[in-house]
This record gives C-alpha cells, sequence and structure tokens, in this order.
C-alpha cells in the first residue's frame, strides 16, 4: 500500500478510537484502534524502504531467529532474546530496519505463543526498542554499555505493556490497582530484564560487529573508472 493511504488508515482507525473512548464500556477497542493507528503510521515510515532485497532478506531472517528464540525460550516466563536482537539491528541497520525486525518479531512469535488484542502493543514496543538502538548507537558499542541499555529497554517494555493491561482490562485506573498490575508483573519483568543483561554479554557485541560489517557489504558502491 502507498504512504498515503496507509496514513489515511492510521487517521481513520484513530478517529474511531477518539469515538469508541467516549463510552467508558469500550475502553479495550479503544486502545486497540489506538495500536492500529500507531502501527499504520509506523508502516508508512517504512514504506519504500529497504533500499534492498538483500536488506528484507536479512531483516527478516533476524526477525525469524528473534521471533524463534522467543518461542524457545517460552518455558521461562520473561526471559527471550527479541529486546537484544532488536536494539542490536536498530544500532547496526537503523531505525527502520530495528522498527521492523521488533514487530515483525512479536507478530510472528504470537502465531504459536498466541494472538490476541496485546499484539499490536507488543509489535510497537519492540518496534520501539529498534529505534531507540538506533538512537543509542554510538553509545551502545561495548558490552557493558549494551547489557545495561538492554536491562532499562527490558524493563520499560514490561512496564508499558503493564500499563496497558490496566488501561485495557481494569474498570478502575487508581494507583492501588496500577500497583497491583505492577506488582504481580514484577517478577517477569525483571526476568525480562535481566535475561537481556545475560543474553547481552554472551552475544550483543558480536551480533552488531557481523550486522555491521554486512550493512557496509549492501552499501558499498564500486565505480568503474
Amino acid at each position: 500500500m502507498s504512504r498515503a493511504t496507509l496514513f489515511m488508515a492510521g487517521t481513520v482507525a484513530f478517529a474511531a478510537a477518539v469515538w469508541a473512548a467516549l463510552d467508558s464500556s469500550h475502553d479495550g477497542l479503544s486502545l486497540l484502534l489506538v495500536a492500529f493507528a500507531l502501527l499504520t503510521v509506523g508502516a508508512s515510515w517504512l514504506e519504500g524502504r529497504p533500499d534492498s532485497a538483500k536488506e528484507v532478506a536479512l531483516i527478516a531472517t533476524l526477525a525469524a531467529a528473534a521471533a524463534a528464540g522467543r518461542v524457545l525460550f517460552a518455558a521461562i516466563p520473561g526471559v527471550q532474546p527479541v529486546t537484544v536482537i532488536t536494539v542490536v539491528a536498530g544500532a547496526a541497520l537503523g531505525a527502520r530496519s530495528g522498527f521492523a525486525v521488533g514487530a515483525i518479531a512479536a507478530f510472528v512469535s504470537n502465531f504459536f505463543l498466541g494472538q490476541g488484542v496485546w499484539t499490536p502493543w507488543q509489535m510497537l514496543a519492540w518496534g520501539a526498542c529498534g529505534v531507540a538502538g538506533a538512537l543509542a548507537a554510538g553509545m551502545i558499542r561495548r558490552r557493558v554499555l549494551l547489557a545495561v541499555f538492554c536491562f532499562v529497554l527490558g524493563m520499560g517494555f514490561s512496564a508499558f505493556m503493564d500499563v496497558w493491561n490496566w488501561l485495557a482490562f481494569y474498570d478502575e485506573h487508581t494507583w492501588q490497582t496500577f500497583a497491583s498490575v505492577h506488582a504481580r508483573g514484577l517478577p517477569f519483568d525483571l526476568a525480562h530484564a535481566l535475561g537481556n543483561v545475560v543474553i547481552a554479554f554472551v552475544a550483543g557485541p558480536e551480533l552488531r560487529r557481523l550486522l555491521d560489517r554486512y550493512r557496509r557489504r549492501l552499501h558499498t558502491e564500486i565505480v568503474w573508472v
């Protein structure tokens, strides 16, 4: 679809979300429409990119690896490699590629772990991790800094999903109910963040160097004189 079509779809979804929000009983629908609107804006941003079929293949491969890792680690609640792979992809390949890897990995892995109204929000959150990786690319080359960065993003991702869960499934939006939701999810949030630290220490910089080399090959231009 063209950027104009995607942008129009996002605008319509956002308008529908505002309309649904007028009735408090439709809070869940409103949030789902907001997620759809944001994803279409992200898709319009990606339209026209990546630059080559090789880059598309690389993004698909990284997303598939992240999704497979998430499925394989499903027995350990909270622990998965999606955040680290997405951050490194964004740092090495740019914000658009990082966003695509995170969003696709969430969507594909949920075919095995369960699709639901949470899927668009996971796509947005992991896509945002890819963008954050691109913005911090110069800062996270060292192993320790990358691990700390992925720890923070792991906690941020989980907190974002806790907020969505609180808004979508609780009738009373009070500090007490929010604290209850967050406290209940805190062990899984910590597992996610600490798992990111381990994965970043074990393989993060090596994956970054591999993708950096691949990116240079993709954008190398040979001029015959």
